[in-house]
């Protein structure tokens, strides 16, 4: 599957042209109708906290992004002069700030939004196109129709409320102009994965002008465009977010079973390889990528507003409520913490667990993108595709939260304090949900009228209580909806009440998350915002913490609810209306890294000595530093992430580090020698973050400690259940010549050999770091090993899995293949030769090049400088292969994320593709 960037295109295979529509394969058939429909915009009309947030829209960043973004100006502008630029960033900001100006009614945004439609509107040439002239061959020479995709949205959304004809008679036309378009159109670029947006307003036009080609242009789309059906076309996080609904949308046209049921089942793929947290997002800080899929990953911001809408789309097509259920999640839980609390700054990623937001890129690869992306800023040019396309999150929200049915019905599906009005019937939805349990709906008709009213019973409510005018009905367990049909009447009250309880979720590693609810609940820690840069009007902000974060949850315990703050402004830390008291434990060894991110999430049940404390949770959106992914305590396993097995060398003695007597117990003395093959004589380097490590026992389980805590020179070092202490904790100092000193954190001393003995059995001690031989030792990687680049996460191979001289190193996805396999073989002086399981041959330099950029190949073992490596120590249990005949680094080409990427050797400048995993 291709990786994408925002700065790069996804250069797709061209089709064969095709200048005309297919034939009419089903131009009598109509798409069958979705199960619910949404009313015209305006029709709803948001009160309460939800009217906070959509009053801090107004006055923040989306209500008043022309100020500043250079995307925006109406009078250099290609939306409105095709001669001038123009792209994606005024369709994104136009279809949310539109409908803002809908749901709330303001004269400005409406003012404006007219505007900007009719200058749209007046710049479609005679053959349909409109917009930006430079894009009618922007993409390998044919149309780039991409940016048209969210504009087609903002120009439906203003039709349905002016009622203005003028869309319905562009957009005929402008689809007859991409009907004439060859079939590369719906292969290339970033459209390829998002045309299900296209598809959307091509029903809303074929219901409005019955218009057979429409859908002969929908089956032509669906048939080029990137194939969604059982499948995952791309792991870019908003290409998914947009892509993953198609089939279901194409269902409407070919009735096919396994186009509806291909959202549920791709939806699921990717939550369970990425979706492994709360907050209803998924790990794709730009690409999803295997192997990072942990809670501190990021989920952009574009991804969190498009997965609500195609959450919202399916819940209007399949009638299930499970997918209502999905957009509240993301609602409630990451949209607002997606903007600081006053919604004048956004940022481009949001994590589930994330314990620094600051303005400092990430150099190694702990989210894919090389430029700094959590501190909130206007992100205008940094983020540019987020603070443009955000504003839809709340404006959709509040069109989708009443829906209608062909028989007349109404459907409350998405809940908050609101009121509807459909034709002459009104009904206030008052509430405070999701931070109570109660929905009262007050109904005023201006005659008696029967129809179906159903209300989405929520999948972790078992037992809803229903009401009409005080007399129960029968409501089911969700995820279901409830419809009570009767002849309503003024007056008439409808109280659905939600009973919620503290419940947990269970997670990848066992680590479990809070639920109350519809809310996620994160840990309180105290935030210290700090203003950076910007202006008191648009701030840049730093987030640090002001209290410990690191603590893990005892299992089975209940927790405590208590309420109060300010439900009309929620999403603070200092208006949370409900909070959680919790019992915690302190995990010493969780920390940051050494940029300042949370260390990865480790498999519990984790053992930790520490006291137990009360903690507090608040709603996870009310945190913008929060975690809500918890480790569980109350087991026996250390904290950290643990290497390949390895043996460790002393320089001194030519002896290996080993337990006296092969000994499994606590405090058991480590010693030295000779290296028979014994499993006392393997380890692991565990890192805990910061440049830490334990180095754990692959016989014992055990780690390497210093007896009783000592700090004296000549202490013995022993091995202890791995229980958070700071003498568990080493840190790996390179020597630059193969060899390392491992200095202890708690006394500063550093692994040595008593007496500088090279008898086998020697007693291993600490001592003060003087220089002495005995201090040295090397990692020596134990068997068989993959060799992963920290960049791409790929791992080392052979081209073709070839077994001839000189072929190939490359990169490749770790699919399992026996090129992928190497062995590293011990010679003098440190080094090491490292052999290709598949072909026998070892990794090299063609034609033993010095310089920048030379191939790395493999070639018989035949004793060539450039056939010797040395392991150099990174942070973070990575490592740097450094060559002996070149002096220089192995790298990958151009840094290149791409399966087949030539490996090569490059200066030690620091980059992430000079950086390596052994797994």
């Amino acid at each position: 599957m291709p990786s994408l960037s925002r700065r790069t295109l996804l250069k797709g295979t061209a089709a064969a042209a095709g200048a005309t529509m297919l034939s009419s394969q089903s131009a009598d058939a109509a798409p069958r109708p979705v199960a619910y429909e949404r009313l015209r915009p305006g029709a709803i009309r948001p009160s309460g906290w939800l009217a906070t947030q959509l009053d801090r829209q107004l006055n923040g960043l989306n209500g008043r992004f022309q100020e500043i973004s250079q995307y925006l100006r109406y009078n250099d502008n290609g939306w409105v002069q095709p001669e001038r630029g123009g792209w994606e960033e005024l369709p994104y900001w136009l279809r949310g700030y539109g409908d803002l100006g809908y749901v709330t009614g303001d004269a400005r945004v409406l003012a404006d939004t007219e505007r900007w439609i009719n200058a749209v509107l007046a710049t479609q040439a005679a053959d349909g196109y409109f917009g930006p002239a430079e894009h009618r061959a922007s993409l390998y020479g044919h149309a780039d129709l991409w940016p048209h995709m969210p504009m087609l949205h903002a120009l439906r959304s203003w039709a349905e409320y002016r009622a203005d004809s003028r869309v319905e008679s562009a957009l005929t036309r402008y689809f007859q102009f991409v009907a004439r378009q060859p079939d590369a159109v719906f292969v290339d670029g970033w459209g390829t994965t998002r045309w299900g947006d296209t598809i959307d307003v091509l029903h809303w036009l074929h219901a409005r002008t019955g218009d057979p080609a429409l859908i002969d242009l929908t089956h032509r789309i669906h048939r080029h465009s990137a194939n969604w059906v059982d499948n995952v076309a791309s792991l870019h996080n908003v290409n998914f977010a947009q892509g993953f609904r198609e089939p279901a949308q194409y269902w409407l046209v070919s009735g096919d079973p396994v186009h509806r049921g291909s959202a549920y089942r791709v939806y699921d793929r990717i939550m369970s390889s990425y979706g492994q947290f709360p907050g209803g997002g998924f790990a794709g800080d730009e690409n999803a990528r295997p192997g990072f899929g942990d809670p501190r990953q990021g989920f952009e911001t574009c991804g969190v507003v498009e997965f609500m809408a195609s959450h919202e789309l399916l819940t209007r097509i399949t009638g299930d409520p499970l997918w209502a259920d999905r957009t509240e999640e993301l609602a409630f839980n990451m949209l607002p913490a997606c903007l600081d609390p006053q919604g004048k700054v956004s940022h481009y990623v949001t994590s589930a667990n994330s314990v620094q937001l600051d303005d400092f890129a990430k150099t190694r690869r702990q989210f894919q993108n090389d430029f700094a992306m959590q501190a909130y800023k206007p992100g205008i040019t940094r983020y540019r595709c987020c603070p443009h396309n955000y504003g839809q999150g709340w404006p959709y929200y509040v069109e989708e939260m009443w829906l209608t049915t062909t028989d007349g019905g109404i459907v409350a599906s998405l809940y908050g304090p609101s009121t509807v009005t459909v034709g002459t019937t009104k009904i206030e939805q008052q509430t405070t949900y999701p931070f109570g349990d109660t929905i009262t709906f007050r109904l005023t008709l201006p005659q008696r009228r029967s129809f179906p009213f159903s209300l989405r019973i929520p999948g972790w409510c078992a037992n809803p209580q229903l009401t009409v005018n005080g007399s129960p009905v029968t409501a089911p367990a969700g995820p279901k909806y409830a419809t009570i049909t009767r002849t309503w009447q003024t007056g008439d009250v409808v109280r659905l009440r939600l009973p919620m309880a503290p419940r947990t979720r269970v997670w990848r590693d066992n680590a479990v998350s809070v639920d109350y609810g519809a809310l996620t609940f994160a840990l309180r820690i105290e935030e210290r915002w700090n203003r950076y840069a910007g202006s008191v009007e648009w701030p840049e902000y730093e987030v640090k913490p002001g209290s410990a974060w690191n603590y893990g949850l005892l299992p089975g315990q209940r927790f405590t609810v208590a309420t109060g703050g300010n439900v009309h402004d929620p999403f603070t830390l200092a208006n949370a209306p409900i909070r959680l008291t919790a019992h915690a434990r302190a995990i010493p060894d969780w920390t940051v890294d050494s940029e300042n991110v949370v260390g990865t999430m480790n498999s519990g049940p984790v053992a930790t000595n520490e006291p137990v404390k009360r903690v507090t949770l608040v709603p996870m959106a009310a945190a913008r530093l929060r975690i809500t992914s918890f480790p569980q305590t109350g087991g026996g396993k250390g904290w950290g992430t643990q290497g390949a097995l390895c043996r460790i060398q002393n320089l001194n003695s030519g002896k290996v580090l080993a337990i006296d007597g092969m000994s499994t117990a606590n405090s058991a003395r480590i010693v030295q020698f000779d290296d028979n093959g014994t499993t006392d004589h393997l380890w692991r380097l565990v890192d805990v973050g910061n440049g830490q490590v334990k180095v754990r026992s692959e016989h014992a389980g055990k780690v390497l400690g210093v007896d009783r805590m000592s700090t004296a020179n000549s202490a013995q070092v022993v091995q202890y259940d791995d229980n958070g202490t700071t003498d568990h904790r080493w840190v790996l100092l390179d020597d630059g010549d193969g060899w390392f000193r491992l200095r202890n954190i708690n006394s500063g001393k550093v692994l040595g050999v008593q007496d500088m003995s090279t008898g086998n059995s020697a007693r291993v001690v600490q001592f003060d770091d003087n220089g002495t031989a005995d201090h040295l030792w090397r990692i020596i990687p134990e068997g068989i090993v993959r060799i992963q680049s920290l960049n791409s996460t790929k791992v080392l191979g052979v081209d073709r899995m070839s077994t001839a001289d000189s072929a190939k190193v490359v990169q490749f996805a770790d699919n399992g293949t026996r090129d992928h396999d190497w062995r590293f073989l011990p010679d003098a002086n440190g080094y090491f030769r490292i052999r290709n399981e598949n072909s026998g041959k070892v990794l090299g330099i063609d034609l033993m090049s010095t310089a920048n950029s030379a191939h790395a190949v493999q070639f018989t073992d035949n004793g060539t400088a450039d056939h010797l490596w040395r392991l150099r120590a990174d942070t973070d249990n990575t490592w740097r292969l450094q060559n002996a005949n070149s002096g220089k680094m192995l790298a990958v080409d151009r840094m290149s994320y791409e399966d087949s990427a030539q490996v090569v050797q490059y200066d030690d400048n620091g980059t992430p593709d000079h950086v390596w995993r052994l797994l």
